[in-house]
């Protein structure tokens, strides 16, 4: 999600003007007063902040759909394999189904209809993010996995789109089950690209003034339900479209091998651009390929970055760039040259709380003309490392394509080619051995803005209550080992310290100068894990507990998009849970 965006939420939340207002003086006095002052001048403001969105949230009702926590009953939720195996079973083998879906509708650009971007909304682009062109598409990319041991078959699947939540992926997971695929299933995970040029399936970027000022209304009249942000005849044919991908992924399953390799690609292809206070900056690409034993069958290949889709969707003075076009950003292009190399192609995203993609490795100081050619420089590059992987410089140079390269880097200082000075990694072979548990959690909502938004009922997040005041959330951790590979899957946007350890996570290094007191992920697990990010769920940012701040809008907006200062505790505590219970 971007600042923008995010201002804007809070103006029409009516307390935009405050906000901002009080950030100036306290950037001021930050800058003249040192730090001390700077962390009192704050903390006030943040009090400032929390008691307006407080007393906001305390005049407008509960909607009727907010549930009571003792009323929770589990539907649609896979723990995962019940056994976790230390090798392959007897006779165990690999099999892989892939499949894919455009979600985008024939009618999306008819007169009369109404689907918006999911992503942005600024003065930029007229306050207005409904469609006006589809570039390329917004797909559903799915893998059906089993390691031949008899204990059900493994779902993966990513959406093109800013974020997809647990309640949705319910819906999926129901409509699947209605499908009869005729295998046992041991988890089906739906994730996000965290796109911000697909239809908008959260609800937060539609016509927002409208529905938020309305939904209000709506508070005060009796049996008068909300008005959903979602186009929500398009979200239930999208979600019939997800489930019946996915079955066409288990009916495609096909014995064959899996590799896995990674490597460290240049950080400038990455960018940590607005949590300074976060001093991760994970630049691995990881890749899976499975070969059918078949060899007239396609292969597939699934890549994990982690890096912001968020390139397309942003207006610039541009009137052709005004933010209304509909794209898969870098992933559509990574996609498409991955599957001109022979693959079929399966993304998931990692950690990317504050990471967007560097785009100047890719555009090299060429003219891009529209903004969506950056994206199309990015995630073509991107694609040729992933299928070059393991090749040498000879190899690569000699399938590139030097008269575009000539031309383009004549007399441009800022042209840089991808493979200079390239140097291979070797690729594993991994055995069939697939293990995976699912965790439900509870998340405190301590941020309230996010109970407003839960209150008006514009996302399709079901909001819980304990008490007066306490609300909360019920979401999904994961953990995995896809031979021998350790993921894991959390349920949001991960500041990056949270996964592999950082500034962030220390006294000296964080806002409220105290050390975060959990391990982070890698230590949970060990070093050599990967993540997959807005897994099984959408719930936000997730900020270290001990570096939250609602006060600062510079380099910690992600607060205001997060369920709050207890969600990173409880996402590690969930992990920490597996991890015991495996032993």
């Amino acid at each position: 999600m971007k600042k923008k965006g995010l201002k804007l939420i809070s103006v029409i939340l009516a307390v935009s003007m405050v906000f901002g207002s009080f950030t100036c003086v306290g950037a001021s006095a930050a800058f003249d007063a040192g730090k001390a002052l700077t962390h009192a001048g704050v903390s006030v403001l943040e009090g400032i902040v929390r008691g307006a969105l407080t007393t906001l949230c305390a005049v407008i009702p509960d909607s009727v759909n907010i549930k009571r926590v003792s009323d929770k009953v589990t539907e649609n939720f896979y723990s995962g394999t019940e056994e976790f195996l230390d090798e392959p079973a007897d006779g165990a083998h690999w099999e892989l189904g892939y499949a894919k879906a455009s979600l985008v509708p024939d009618d999306i650009l008819e007169k009369g209809t109404e689907y918006y971007l999911g992503g942005f909304m600024t003065i930029d682009n007229g306050m207005n993010n409904k469609i006006e062109e589809v570039i390329d598409d917004m797909q559903i990319r799915a893998v059906a996995i089993s390691d031949g041991s008899g204990r059900g078959v493994t779902v993966i699947a990513n959406v093109d789109c800013i974020g997809f939540c647990n309640s949705d992926i319910k819906v999926v997971r129901q409509y699947l089950d209605e499908l009869d695929v005729g295998v046992e299933l041991n988890s089906v995970n739906i994730s996000s690209t965290h796109c911000h040029s697909c239809i908008d399936t959260q609800g937060l970027w539609t016509d927002t003034f409208k529905k938020v000022f309305g939904n209000i209304f709506r508070s005060y009249v009796p049996f008068l339900p909300h008005q959903r942000g979602v186009n929500e005849e398009w979200l239930d044919w999208a979600c019939h479209v997800m489930a019946g991908a996915i079955k066409s992924a288990i009916d495609d399953m096909t014995s064959g091998t899996m590799t896995y390799t990674v490597k460290t690609l240049n950080e400038e292809y990455f960018n940590n651009k607005n949590r300074k206070s976060s001093t991760s900056l994970c630049s691995d690409m990881s890749r899976f390929v499975f070969t059918p034993d078949d060899s007239s069958l396609t292969p597939t290949m699934m890549v994990n970055i982690a890096a912001h889709p968020d390139v397309v969707g942003l207006a610039t003075s541009d009137p052709e760039d005004n933010g209304r076009q509909l794209s898969g950003d870098y992933v559509y292009y990574m996609g498409k040259t991955i599957e001109e190399g022979g693959y079929n192609f399966m993304f998931v995203n990692g950690a990317i709380a504050g990471i967007y993609y560097g785009r100047g490795l890719t555009n090299d100081g060429v003219d891009t003309g529209r903004r969506y050619n950056q994206a199309v420089r990015y995630g073509t590059e991107m694609g040729n490392i992933a299928l070059n992987l393991t090749s040498t410089y000879e190899e690569i140079a000699e399938k590139a394509d030097w008269d575009t390269i000539n031309a383009e880097s004549e007399g441009n200082e800022y042209y840089t080619l991808w493979f200079e000075d390239w140097e291979p990694v070797e690729e594993r072979e991994l055995p069939p051995l697939l293990n995976i548990r699912l965790k439900e959690i509870q998340v405190p909502v301590t941020n309230p803005l996010m109970v407003l938004v839960g209150k008006l009922e514009l996302t399709s997040y079901t909001v819980y209550k304990e008490g007066l005041t306490k609300y909360y959330m019920f979401s999904e951790v994961g953990y995995a080992e896809i031979g021998g590979v350790k993921v894991a899957m959390v349920p949001g946007e991960l500041v990056q310290d949270l996964m592999y350890g950082g500034g962030s996570l220390t006294a000296e290094g964080s806002f409220k100068g105290k050390d975060y007191g959990l391990p982070s992920i890698r230590e949970i697990f060990g070093e050599d894990t990967i993540c997959f990010g807005l897994c099984n769920d959408a719930i936000g940012y997730i900020v270290p507990g001990n570096d939250y701040s609602l006060g600062i809008v510079d380099d910690h907006y992600q607060e205001l998009i997060s369920l709050g200062d207890q969600a990173s505790y409880t996402v590690t505590r969930g992990l920490m849970d597996i991890a015991e219970e495996l032993g």
